[in-house]
């Protein structure tokens, strides 16, 4: 896994005993442990978690802070031979000052130490009274710690078997310019968090929100590690939060509220944090301008687990929650229909044309253009729907077109095909039993010439349908399907098609619209362009031919937002789809998807118009920039 640039980080939660430093450190121990049986590389603590956050005006007294830091000695030395950084919070004296501090330790050896910068003193905080800001201390200082001499500053950043990271300590992430900020800024990719942060109605939301945020806005890795039970409530309830958050999504959460001890562990990408700001021209604008001294360390290799602490998503476009996926269901609707009643509105055009199939594609195309003619208080009458029946279509697919646009209320128009397409085939010498490309490719274009033509009869533009996954495998005829006039579905991909159009039957008004749409859900991909088998079925299953559509949506997502090469992504795909999919069958369409990817750029790059809906797009003129004539062979010999 280290290959792959995953580094397994936790958030350790103790139950402290206030003021009892010797059995806080043996818990630190304890769990440390147990953190490097799992093959952990760095856990974080809560804030003062050596002395428990609660001690009051005990932290003046000379005696705790003598016991503070002799436990913490003992904590060092008891997890010498473990494979792991740890970083612990303590109070500790620097000169006539007291600061509160976390303390970064491996294999015996104090690495340094970040003293806390924003020390708060409003509504329930009072730090002030004992804690000075690590901001007053000068750059290249030592402080003496368990016995050992260590670099001190709230500036320091670290290294681990080259892995960089940053400290920083509770407030210091609420202020305005978190010091975390300046660490990722410098070259940290992730980011701990010591904390003690007491409850309240409504914090914890936002205190989510506010890990995750950070993670996005440094593009890092965000391990935050708050205090838990054992801590005084005589004021206050502390829950022990462990969040683990990377980019902006939370990987790992503990338990709120829990009695017993917590350790929340998880994968982070560091390959993935690489990629994204090297991709992120607004994070290198700022990037380096915080670089400073990195104290770095090799500790030999940590137990690993077969199995990643995380969990690889095996539909990345589509949230997993209902209201979640409704809620983005929504939105991508609004998009589209907006992008298309814009260029509607731009073009001056009340008609727009539709070929529809009875398949998914085109029913959402058709839906979006009927939610763009609403917005914009036009008869649906102007849109006009064009079934062409042809060789491979199916009584299936043809009534449920049919029963689609009439339920729709748009202007219905039926013209077939076969006849068109015969004499074309003897206009060219092909053969009437030819089952080629140019038989399957003269049905989409005709097809394509229809549409067209008929916009220009009726003062209107095509609505293109095919969708990003097609775009992706270049599953579509040039200057066919491929060609319209405005492409709404053409960031939309097929697996998250079939969520709109499902959404669409769970909220249609009527019961004959539902029941058209579920039967369409149900229907196999395909584009009939061979003829129906002798059950007049359907014989052309995409799926079949090119591969199932999760899996090329979750190659194509890795390959273009992560930045995987093919040996992650085959790594990532076993454990996304462990159980249905085995080594030899993702391997199979991983290698179409690549040979396809790069062999068809030139039908993305002569794309139409279409609206972006969310972070993945192929238009040549945004997110995807590639030569046609792009070799594939450097992916392909990794695959093999």
């Amino acid at each position: 896994m280290d290959n792959f640039g995953f580094l397994k980080v936790a958030a350790a939660i103790p139950e402290v005993r206030v003021a009892d430093c010797d059995r806080n450190a043996a818990r630190i121990v304890a769990l440390a442990e147990e953190a490097a049986q799992r093959g952990v590389e760095i856990v974080v603590f809560p804030e003062l978690a050596v002395t428990g956050y609660t001690c009051g005006d005990l932290l003046l007294q000379p005696l705790l802070l003598d016991a503070a830091d002799e436990a913490l000695a003992e904590t060092i030395r008891a997890t010498r031979k473990l494979p792991l950084v740890v970083i612990a919070g303590a109070p500790l004296r620097h000169g006539e000052r007291l600061y509160n501090c976390a303390v970064v330790f491996t294999q015996g050896k104090v690495l340094g130490v970040v003293p806390k910068t924003h020390i708060p003193n409003y509504g329930e905080f009072y730090e002030q009274r004992w804690f000075a800001s690590g901001a007053d201390v000068a750059e290249e200082e030592t402080i003496d710690v368990a016995g050992q001499q260590a670099d001190f500053g709230a500036g320091l950043t670290f290294a681990v078997n080259g892995a960089e990271f940053g400290v920083e300590i509770c407030e210091d992430l609420w202020v305005a310019v978190p010091p975390s900020s300046h660490r990722a800024l410098g070259g940290a990719r992730v980011l701990f968090n010591l904390s003690a942060s007491p409850e309240g109605v409504g914090k914890h939301a936002y205190l989510r929100d506010l890990v995750a945020q950070q993670s996005a806005r440094t593009l890092s890795a965000y391990v935050y590690c708050s205090a838990g039970f054992g801590e005084s409530t005589t004021d206050l309830v502390f829950a022990g939060n462990g969040i683990i958050a990377e980019n902006g999504t939370v990987l790992r959460e503990a338990e709120r509220f829990a009695l017993g001890e917590q350790l929340v562990v998880a994968d982070v990408d560091l390959e993935r944090l690489a990629f994204e700001r090297r991709r992120n021209t607004s994070f290198r604008t700022n990037e380096g301008t915080e670089a400073g001294n990195v104290i770095e360390m090799e500790i030999p290799e940590s137990l690993r687990a077969a199995a990643l602490d995380r969990r690889i998503d095996p539909m990345p476009f589509v949230p997993h929650d209902t209201q979640h996926r409704n809620e983005r269901c929504e939105e991508i609707f609004r998009i589209q229909a907006h992008g298309l009643a814009r260029r509607l509105s731009h073009t001056g055009c009340r008609k727009a044309v539709v070929g529809i199939s009875g398949g998914l594609d085109s029913t959402l195309a058709l839906l979006v253009a009927v939610r763009a003619f609403d917005l914009l208080g036009m008869d649906r009458t102007g849109i006009v729907g064009i079934t062409m029946p042809g060789f491979g279509t199916t009584g299936r697919t043809y009534n449920n077109a049919l029963q689609l646009m009439r339920g729709l209320g748009v202007t219905v128009r039926e013209i077939p095909i076969r006849e068109a397409c015969l004499q074309h085939m003897k206009d060219i010498g092909l053969a009437p039993d030819d089952r080629s490309a140019a038989y399957e490719n003269a049905q989409a274009r005709e097809r394509t010439q229809i549409l067209m033509d008929v916009a220009n009869m009726e003062g209107g533009i095509v609505i293109g349908t095919g969708d990003l996954s097609e775009l992706a495998l270049g599953w579509a005829t040039y200057n066919g399907d491929q060609m319209s006039m405005y492409g709404v579905n053409a960031s939309v991909p097929k697996t998250l098609v079939r969520h709109l159009v499902q959404w669409a039957a769970d909220t249609a008004s009527d019961d004959a619209t539902r029941a058209t749409l579920r039967d369409i859900l149900d229907t196999p991909v395909s584009p009939e362009l061979l003829p129906a088998d002798e059950e007049g079925k359907i014989a052309q299953k995409t799926e079949d031919l090119v591969g199932p559509y999760e899996l090329h949506d979750f190659f194509l997502y890795h390959f273009l937002r992560t930045g995987a090469g093919p040996a992650k992504i085959l790594f990532l795909a076993e454990q996304a789809f462990a159980g249905r999919y085995d080594r030899a069958t993702i391997l199979c369409w991983l290698r179409t998807f690549i040979r396809r990817f790069f062999a068809q750029q030139f039908k993305r790059s002569a794309m139409p118009d279409g609206p972006k809906v969310g972070s993945t797009a192929l238009s040549p003129r945004g997110d995807w920039r590639m030569p046609s004539d792009a070799s594939a062979a450097m992916w392909l010999k990794e695959l093999e």
